[in-house]
């Protein structure tokens, strides 16, 4: 059998030779076996050694996924298509490492998920703490900004206070970086101010970060919601802000520079902000009683309603599913429930758009006393775990690998010098 001939076999897979491999993939046959000497295709030898053939079905993806890295589409909008082990989103659920993501904040803490999401294992128990000195000189720094600095700023602010203490910080190895990130994450928590005067920093991270948030003391309920809401928030694939990280690890900027520019990403109203905009939507509903003539007024200025649909999720985001039938279980939450669920039935006349995790921290920010901004510091907080993450997978890769090339559509050189 000759090597351009497909070979059959006894289950039907269809099959294909080296060449047609090579023209599927836009490449020469040499470099199809180097696809297959880097585990990225696995070959099948032909009787006799004459040559051998590829499942089409690997061809096929394989080629996809070189078309998106290549600048093609990459299914959803034509972004920049970068490969990764931390987060798959698909059919209305999202995977960390290939485990479910809501069974795994249901199960486990948000510190115990930041740890699976840096090494790909699970430590029971394990708690995030800060040094002294470090905090110190994250609050000082804290307590040097104007009163109405916004949570990004203090956070961003702590983040490099923290970096200029630190003379290791330039290491990026593995070790490193993870010793980084397990005092990054608490030192930037305690560098916010507690809302309630003589509040000790005790127990979880979730409990820690709730006395910043609110002067209502904590129940267990509440805590596990929020404990759940930095647990899903942790990573979401390639969102704005994680780009941004990775673009930064590409060029090997430390763990906290890259830390500072996701935050820096973060803070626009399309992204970290959006909880804090259905935030104060929910509470007009609630003064009014009804959510149609709120819903009026947002459309009348010509503003999207926030806190409803997600493009990567045609149904339900599953965040604000799990977060929903956590907030279902505390009394006091049910009037921001029954505020977002007449938000969601008043706008579907309009569009019907399900709700997305922004409206789910709504109603818990709304229904625990928090301010509007509170969303933006719990989202904030909770993605700076999955940021180390990605910026730890882009320490080992290629430098500068993120850098596209722009395509120039200005005047035709060489043009006069300007007068």
């Amino acid at each position: 059998m000759r090597d351009h001939e497909p070979a059959p076999t006894p289950h039907g897979d269809r099959r294909l030779s080296t060449k047609e491999a090579a023209e599927l993939l836009g490449v020469k046959p040499e470099t199809v076996y180097a696809y297959v000497s880097r585990g990225q295709l696995s070959s099948r030898r032909l009787p006799g050694g004459r040559g051998s053939t590829f499942d089409a079905r690997e061809v096929e993806t394989l080629a996809r996924r070189n078309k998106r890295e290549g600048g093609g589409s990459s299914g959803s909008g034509g972004e920049l298509a970068v490969r990764t082990r931390i987060t798959l989103i698909d059919a209305d659920r999202y995977y960390f490492r290939g485990v479910d993501a809501t069974q795994l904040a249901a199960r486990h803490s948000y510190e115990e998920i930041a740890e699976w999401l840096w090494t790909g294992r699970m430590q029971p128990g394990m708690a995030f703490t800060a040094p002294d000195a470090s905090v110190a000189v994250a609050r000082r720094a804290v307590d040097a900004l104007p009163e109405h600095a916004s949570p990004t700023d203090r956070l961003r602010v702590a983040a490099i206070a923290a970096a200029a203490s630190d003379p290791l910080r330039f290491d990026l190895s593995e070790d490193a970086v993870l010793g980084t990130a397990r005092v990054l994450i608490p030192t930037l928590v305690a560098a916010l101010p507690p809302v309630r005067a003589g509040h000790r920093d005790e127990g979880s991270l979730a409990r820690r970060l709730w006395a910043r948030l609110s002067g209502r003391a904590a129940d267990e309920a509440s805590l596990r919601v929020l404990d759940t809401a930095l647990g899903l928030l942790v990573d979401h694939d390639l969102a704005a802000s994680t780009l941004a990280v990775r673009v930064a690890a590409s060029a090997r900027a430390h763990a906290y520079a890259a830390v500072s520019a996701g935050l820096g990403v973060l803070e626009g109203p399309l992204h970290g902000a959006a909880s804090g905009l259905a935030h104060r939507l929910l509470n007009d509903v609630l003064e009014q009683g009804d959510a149609g003539p709120v819903i009026a007024d947002e459309l009348r200025a010509g503003r999207r309603i926030p806190g409803l649909g997600h493009r990567l999720y045609r149904g339900e985001d599953p965040r604000a599913r799990a977060l929903f039938e956590l907030l279902e279980e505390i009394p006091r939450a049910e009037p921001a429930l029954l505020a977002a669920r007449d938000v969601v039935a008043t706008t579907a006349r309009h569009t019907p758009l399900h709700a997305n995790v922004d409206l789910a921290l709504a109603v818990l920010t709304s229904s625990a006393g928090m301010p509007a901004t509170a969303g933006e510091t719990i989202f904030a907080v909770a993605r700076t775990a999955g940021w180390i993450a990605h910026a730890l997978e882009e320490y080992g890769e290629r430098p500068l690998r993120m850098r596209p090339s722009g395509l120039y559509i200005g005047a035709k050189p060489p043009q006069p010098l300007p007068e």
